[in-house]
């Protein structure tokens, strides 16, 4: 049996981007008026100090996330730590967190976009409360239906809004500073102790790295970018909120910014004129929008994990046949987001209760930490570690810090939030006790003990995609003759089947409701093994779970340190985005090794027979001739070479023939492939037209090896044009090869891979 891997698709820019997403959203352009209300002027110490909490929880998360990368972030790490008793209380804190959240994001959505384009667009003034009500309504009940049915373009989408706001909010701040802002007087009338209870309340916007957190198992090289992106999701949206805080609190009056619905739209009336106020509402209403978005998703992989562990029903969680999405517990919270709106909870009332499950959840994470470093099982193996310098202060710090935040929050928070918890602890003894997997570790921290790593070593591998039955044999065959022509003994082929997974749903999630799919690449994966066997080669398997296959055989061919990688190609070129297809495309264009890509033609003809290559002047035709006598070789039958060639008539400049400059091609070709003359046979023809002539000729061969006649990216071709255009318009089998080839980076491919290394 193989087990399944989840591919790591998520680079430090797109965690980042995905907490950022979360974090500079509702709370921004919302809680300005309600922090100014409590707190007045102050608030920028809240938010601060909120910020300096929320980056304690990044820490002690970034090295719970980097051990035990899973799906569930928080309550997959206390659940395991503490056991499903408190797992219970954060898993239902956590979700019951999301969907007040939800809530809180969408009634700030329906405030600008009533009262705030309202003042641009007639139709939309004069609604009133109940007009707010409505519009959170509806949109809260669309993004549950984008995320119901799967939509992949959200996560396109929500990069662009994070870039579109963190645009907006750096002009916001610009120009509100150049303006002048005067502070009045800066504590309120109540002092200090609403300034610590306004850190309760604010604290709602600071959720976004949790977000990350239920990702880590998509990260790409955890230990480096999970740290640095959930730190930088706290660091960037503290700075910006303290900075909103000074500009609005300096322009309007404390009176004026409590009473407004869309306090970052009226102070950017003050400094920037209507149409600055313009550009801040459509932010606020994008920012809304996307943080909803993010709390929906997040909460459906929260219930997914409780399902995984057995403290949830598992019948929430299943995956809809058609979608392939959560679309039971994508409902359940968007049903519950809906009522929470609709009974009408104030919209600060919901940010507090949001808080208030998280800060319980983040004290929890805190004494994990402590937990599993104490107790440090098998399977806690954390890439990032807190610095021994700021252990255990930061855990403890940090638990102090959130218990001391839940104790300053107004009484009606606290009962709700109660409410919340002890219904987790009733769940817990009613349901989960005598069905949960997981068992506390608290006992193991009092007497830890150690643990030890392996070793292994490298050898010489091709990488091979399978996906189709009908051409798995043939495509293992020819890279196993590729990894004899090297090393027989310790040469290997590393098969790969990957499961691709909508953005709506957890990779794990996939993997426990997608019973058809994983059984069918198992069944793919023991057949690759059963050929290996036949074929005399080492083999090895990955069976993954990804968003995109092209990026996970990617990370296969980087862990491996792959010397070559060998995929099927239908045959058919595609007139949009990708030449080849969204997975070859990536992998032919990226893949640091050698390269091949297979059509396969009649069966019979498959790399053996008549072998014809290509001769030409190309960088990667001696590549294409090393494939073909490597099939040639480890053909039963006997198998003949040709190397081929053609030239346009007419004598050249020297004075050479064509046949003549065809020869001396050949000549200087075989020169630099190492052939020898018994292992090949030479033709030359002379047409004007060469790709009628090389396609005519390849009607008498039953393969035809090619070499890439380009280098460098080029956005009409993967392999060049004649390659494509034989394998395309050819019934034998075509094999196109190229060597390993780095292409110069752009800037922007030079940000993104210095970030992501």
């Amino acid at each position: 049996m193989t087990d399944q891997e989840l591919a790591r698709d998520l680079g430090f820019l797109e965690a980042y981007t995905i907490g950022l997403g979360t974090m500079i959203g509702a709370g921004i352009f919302v809680l300005p008026s309600i922090a100014a209300e409590q707190a007045g002027p102050a608030s920028m110490i809240s938010f601060f100090a909120g910020g300096l909490v929320s980056l304690l929880a990044a820490i002690s998360l970034s090295e719970l996330a980097t051990g035990m990368p899973k799906a569930g972030g928080s309550y997959y790490y206390v659940n395991r730590a503490l056991g499903p008793f408190f797992g219970s209380i954060v898993g239902w804190g956590m979700w019951a967190g999301l969907t007040f959240a939800s809530a809180f994001y969408m009634i700030g959505f329906g405030q600008y976009l009533l009262p705030g384009l309202g003042k641009y667009i007639g139709f939309l003034a004069g609604w009133g409360e109940i007009g707010i009500t409505v519009a959170a309504l509806v949109m809260a009940a669309l993004l549950t239906g984008v995320n119901y049915y799967g939509v992949k373009e959200t996560g396109a989408l929500q990069n662009v809004i994070v870039l579109t706001l963190v645009g907006l909010i750096v002009a916001f701040l610009g120009l509100g500073a150049a303006s002048g802002p005067t502070i009045g007087t800066f504590l309120p009338p109540e002092g200090w102790p609403a300034v610590a209870a306004t850190i309760g309340t604010v604290y709602v916007t600071f959720i976004g790295f949790e977000v990350i957190a239920t990702s880590a198992e998509e990260i790409k090289n955890p230990s480096r970018n999970l740290p640095l992106a959930m730190i930088a999701a706290v660091v960037t949206p503290t700075l910006m909120y303290v900075g909103v805080m000074f500009v609005s609190t300096g322009t309007l009056s404390i009176e004026a910014l409590a009473d407004s619905p869309i306090p970052v739209a009226d102070v950017a009336t003050e400094i920037m004129g209507p149409i600055g106020a313009l550009a801040m509402i459509v932010g606020a209403v994008l920012a809304t929008v996307s943080s909803a978005n993010a709390s929906i998703l997040s909460a459906a992989r929260v219930n997914f994990a409780m399902g995984r562990d057995k403290i949830l029903i598992n019948w929430l969680n299943e995956v809809h046949d058609r979608f392939r999405t959560p679309y039971r517990a994508i409902s359940a919270t968007g049903i519950i987001t809906l009522v929470l709106i609709a009974i009408g909870v104030g919209i600060g009332t919901l940010a507090e209760v949001a808080s208030f499950m998280y800060l319980v959840t983040y004290a929890l994470v805190h004494i994990a930490v402590i937990v599993l470093r104490r107790a440090d099982p098998d399977a806690y193996d954390p890439a990032f570690r807190i610095p021994s310098v700021l252990y255990p202060i930061v855990p403890i710090l940090g638990f102090v810090a959130c218990i001391a935040i839940l104790l300053q929050m107004s009484f009606i928070v606290q009962a709700i939030g109660g409410i919340i918890v002890i219904f987790g602890i009733l769940w817990y003894f009613v349901y989960a006790r005598d069905r949960a997997l997981s068992q506390s570790l608290v006992g193991e921290a009092i007497a830890p003990e150690p643990t030890t790593v392996a070793d292994g070593q490298g050898r010489y591998r091709v990488v091979v995609p399978v996906a189709n039955p009908e051409t798995e044999r043939d495509l293992l065959r020819m890279a196993a003759a590729s990894a004899h022509a090297h090393d027989s003994e310790t040469a290997e082929v590393v098969a790969v089947n990957i499961i691709e997974v909508p953005q709506q749903t957890s990779l794990e999630q996939d993997l426990t409701f997608e019973e058809t799919r994983v059984e069918r690449q198992q069944e793919l994966l023991d057949s690759a093994r059963d050929i290996a066997d036949d074929l005399d080669v080492g083999l090895r398997t990955h069976a993954i779970v990804g968003r995109n296959a092209g990026s996970a055989i990617l990370d296969v061919i980087e862990e491996e340190s792959a010397d070559h990688v060998l995929l099927g190609w239908k045959g058919k070129r595609s007139r949009r985005e990708h030449v080849l297809g969204s997975t070859i495309d990536p992998v032919i264009g990226r893949a640091p090794c050698d390269a091949t890509l297979v059509t396969l033609g009649p069966e019979g003809g498959r790399a053996t027979g008549e072998i014809m290559v290509l001769a030409g002047e190309g960088p990667h035709a001696p590549v294409a001739a090393r494939r073909a006598r490597e099939f040639a070789e480890a053909a039963d039958e006997e198998a003949r070479l040709t190397l081929f060639n053609v030239q346009e008539p007419g004598e050249d400049d020297d004075g050479l023939s064509p046949r003549e400059r065809g020869e001396a091609l050949i000549e200087e070709f075989v020169e630099r492939t190492g052939l020898e003359e018994t292992q090949y046979e030479s033709r030359i023809e002379v047409a004007e037209d060469i790709e009628g002539a090389i396609l005519d000729a390849a009607t008498g061969y039953d393969t035809i090896c090619v070499g890439a006649t380009r280098t460098g990216a080029v956005s009409q071709a993967v392999f060049g044009s004649l390659p494509e255009t034989i394998g395309e318009q050819t019934d034998q089998t075509v094999v196109m090869s190229r060597g390993p080839e780095e292409s110069a980076m752009s800037i922007r491919q030079a940000i993104v891979r210095r970030l992501e290394s």
